[in-house]
């Protein structure tokens, strides 16, 4: 079966950096669009980057564009996250997701994954 287990989370302080990973099992890797999430306590769970199947498109929330990288290795099979110039407002676990289709939606939404991990921890302090 499907699964996605991330890691990487830390505490750091704000300005510092952090790469997430997540690592994918039990399907074809290369043929589905992954992207990242997070959820702040009391907020919802809010898109953050999104990358094709093959790593041509990617798609990022305008909180985070200029400071994080999504990028995926299809040899490995994970998905990683440069978070660059982390921000309080940056503090949330972060979830990968997973979806055959969800790369053709123009919005990075929740509702088109299907597939998630149970996140890690991201606290940046200022």
């Amino acid at each position: 079966q499907v699964q996605l287990v991330e890691s990487g989370g830390d505490s750091v302080e704000a300005g510092g950096s952090l790469i997430l990973s997540c690592a994918a099992s039990g399907y074809t890797y290369s043929s589905y669009c992954m992207a990242w999430f997070r959820q702040a306590p009391g907020k919802g769970r809010e898109g953050v980057a999104r990358i094709s199947s093959a790593g041509r498109r990617t798609y990022y929330a305008d909180s985070v564009k200029g400071r994080f990288t999504i990028s995926r290795d299809n040899v490995g099979n994970i998905l990683y996250l440069q978070m660059n110039s982390l921000k309080p407002e940056d503090t949330a676990m972060y979830y990968c997701a997973a979806d055959l289709y969800a790369c053709t939606w123009s919005l990075l939404r929740r509702s088109n994954f299907g597939y998630w991990g149970q996140g890690t921890q991201v606290t940046v302090s200022s």
